[in-house]
């Protein structure tokens, strides 16, 4: 689903992706078989059409060999300790939801966690990646879609799940819900300078330029 126009000073994450993966020689196709993803919700993702989820971003980065920062530029997370007042909201190239990073990076981590601010009748596009999810619902409503069964959560309800089940959710109220999202899906990678792969105001990656890799079969 559409997570609107992308706006503001943030880099459009779109123009990132179709220059990576040109980069790397793929094809949309093969870009969408690797993800998990249709090849036109790819399209339209390049095109700046659509904004992916975090999650559907996060699958996007792995399949063109680099971290979730080098399509937009997230907080650092030097502590363990994460306090309200200091935590910075961010978003996906101008995305109605906005993020707060909770987790911090250590070597061998495998959780991540925000606290998500999703407005009024915003939906997510349907997706299915490795790992899991939990869900707690913090203040509103949520409707979830798991495998096209419905469940509608309230404050203080959770909902844990395998990510590898085709999965959707959209807020169905007319005020903005708050959320905490903790999961294993990886989201980001360790970094160090390197001018020549960071994309314009990213932070740079350990990644360089790759030479065309083969792309894996996706089971069934």
């Amino acid at each position: 689903m559409n997570g609107g126009r992308p706006g503001g000073g943030q880099p459009q994450v779109g123009p990132l992706i179709r220059a990576r993966r040109r980069q790397l020689h793929l094809t949309l196709q093969q870009l969408a078989d690797e993800a998990g993803i249709s090849v036109g919700y790819v399209s339209q993702v390049e095109r700046d059409l659509a904004t992916p989820s975090l999650a559907t971003l996060a699958g996007i980065a792995r399949c063109l060999d680099v971290g979730i920062d080098y399509f937009i530029a997230t907080p650092e997370m030097g502590s363990a300790l994460s306090r309200a007042a200091g935590r910075r909201p961010f978003s996906v190239s101008g995305s109605a939801i906005h993020y707060e990073r909770l987790g911090t990076d250590f070597a061998g981590n495998v959780l991540s966690s925000f606290i998500l601010t999703i407005p009024a009748g915003y939906r997510s596009e349907a997706e299915a990646h490795e790992g899991e999810e939990l869900i707690y619902i913090l203040e509103g409503e949520l409707t979830v879609m798991l495998e096209g069964e419905e469940v509608l959560l309230g404050p203080g309800d959770g909902f844990h799940f395998r990510g590898n089940r085709s999965h959707c959710w959209w807020n169905h109220s007319a005020v903005p819900m708050r959320l905490l999202w903790t999961g294993t899906v990886p989201l980001f990678r360790a970094r160090r300078r390197a001018a020549n792969e960071a994309g314009p105001g990213v932070a740079a990656l350990a990644d360089t330029p790759a030479a065309p890799r083969p792309m894996r079969r996706r089971a069934g």
